[in-house]
């Protein structure tokens, strides 16, 4: 018998079991860094904030790991974490009033020689944002992540129906958007 630091007793097969189930759950976070990463940069627009925001998430995952349940989606269950801690983030740095000067968080933009899909890109990125944070952070998880939307509406706790409604596109907006033209030139679509 050997005896943990909680005083309970734990016969060696039985450790080495927990311990194999620690292993396989770290294995199980690992392979979901990358797109937790990925959300986070798209959430936050900044990698450094991203990176810090990815390791609060996995801190809390393994605190929490016992409220995981085994065969459920553990990419749900990381990215509803993400999504809260997102959350509180803000909300923090509001009650604070902690304000960053724009010039210090715009990325620094450099055109590729084949600009075209570069232009693209920026576009899109232009686009995304300036919607709505709850719309952005559905079409994200939609669109970037893949995600089904009850997934979805599980991770931002928002009804399945907000859910669709947020992915849809209207005509107005669709021929207000902008469109490339062969030469790389943004126009407006005709209405």
């Amino acid at each position: 018998m050997l005896v943990l630091a909680s005083g309970l007793a734990m016969a060696r097969p039985e450790l080495q079991q927990v311990m194999s189930m620690v292993s396989d759950y770290a294995q199980l976070l690992e392979t979901e860094i990358p797109r937790l990463r990925r959300y986070a940069r798209a959430l936050t627009r900044d990698a450094a904030r991203a990176d810090d925001l990815v390791q609060s998430c996995l801190v809390r995952a393994i605190a929490k790991a016992h409220l995981w349940q085994p065969g459920t989606d553990l990419r749900a269950w990381l990215f509803t974490i993400l999504h809260n801690q997102h959350v509180n983030e803000i909300r923090r740095s509001v009650r604070e009033s902690v304000s960053v000067a724009v010039e210090d968080v715009a990325p620094i933009l450099t055109v590729a020689p084949n600009a075209a899909a570069s232009l693209q890109l920026l576009d899109l990125e232009r686009a995304i944002d300036t919607l709505p944070e709850e719309q952005r952070q559905v079409i994200l998880l939609v669109g970037l992540e893949g995600m089904r939307y009850e997934d979805v509406s599980a991770i931002l706790d928002i009804p399945i129906g907000t859910v669709r409604s947020k992915t849809e596109v209207s005509p107005n907006a669709r021929s207000a958007a902008p469109r490339r033209q062969p030469n790389g030139v943004a126009g407006r679509r005709a209405a």
